[in-house]
């Protein structure tokens, strides 16, 4: 195998491994509807994080682009490949967390996703394969349309969903019952 390749194998293996361990951890495979939606549009449902892709899969291309982008500023000497496996490690590492029971009641706590049960292995796998897109899609664009996605994307979901990257990393850290009214009312 050739160095070049070495990231990307380690890629490869942090999404089967966090897959792996979804599993062992309990998470369902698919939705416990029996099938597979290439989109799932409805967030007050049950199906909501358990198809390949949903109104929070924009977040994780989000996360890729801002993981290019964080680091490209603090680790530019890395090559590209060795930058995503950090990029992946940390969105597999956040996959993880996100589908332990302590988050998954803190969501519960303290946001309107009453219905929050975790996210299906297939789900936990596309939204890691959406950050590996907003990285590459990072590295292929200039940095205001980086800027201009991010701005156009979290727009779009808190109009559409009232919810989006910022406001759900907001509600987890520091929830706000203005903003948790303001989100029952969509």
């Amino acid at each position: 195998m050739s160095n070049r390749l070495l990231p990307y194998w380690i890629v490869t293996g942090l999404v089967l491994a966090t897959a792996l361990w979804l599993l062992w951890a309990g998470r369902v495979p698919i939705c416990d509807c029996g099938y597979v939606k290439l989109w799932h549009g409805e967030t007050m449902s049950s199906e909501n994080s358990q198809h390949l892709s949903d109104w929070y899969t924009p977040s994780h291309l989000l996360h890729g682009l801002l993981f290019y982008g964080a680091l490209w500023l603090v680790a530019r000497r890395l090559p590209v490949g060795w930058r995503l496996v950090i990029a992946t490690a940390v969105e597999a590492a956040w996959e993880i967390v996100e589908n332990s029971d302590a988050i998954i009641e803190r969501y519960r706590a303290v946001t309107i996703s009453l219905d929050y049960y975790g996210d299906s292995v297939v789900n936990s796998v596309a939204d890691i394969l959406a950050m590996i897109a907003g990285f590459w899609l990072a590295r292929a664009i200039p940095a205001w349309a980086s800027v201009l996605i991010v701005i156009g994307f979290e727009t779009l979901t808190a109009v559409v969903i009232r919810d989006g990257l910022a406001l759900n990393v907001l509600m987890l850290l520091h929830p706000l019952d203005m903003v948790r009214d303001w989100q029952a009312g969509g």
